[in-house]
């Protein structure tokens, strides 16, 4: 299976996920950082209308605060 990262992630800790293809009727979704993990598993189109409600801004993303005392 052929996995493919989320372009909303960043860079290499950000928390990414991975999407693989594991036919036309299903999706697996797993933590970029941890492959040998457990595996989400959507049907296709439950997972594309996801995917169309993300991009329409359905699911706003909330503001983080900084936390005190933490460096980067």
């Amino acid at each position: 299976m052929r996995w493919h990262r989320s372009s909303y992630g960043g860079g290499e800790d950000s928390g990414a996920i991975e999407v693989g293809d594991a036919d036309f009727k299903m999706r697996l979704v797993r933590d970029a950082r941890d492959p040998d993990g457990p595996e989400l598993v959507f049907p296709a189109q439950v997972w594309d209308a996801f995917l169309a409600g993300v991009k329409a801004g359905e699911f706003p993303v909330p503001e983080i605060p900084a936390q005190a005392g933490r460096s980067r």
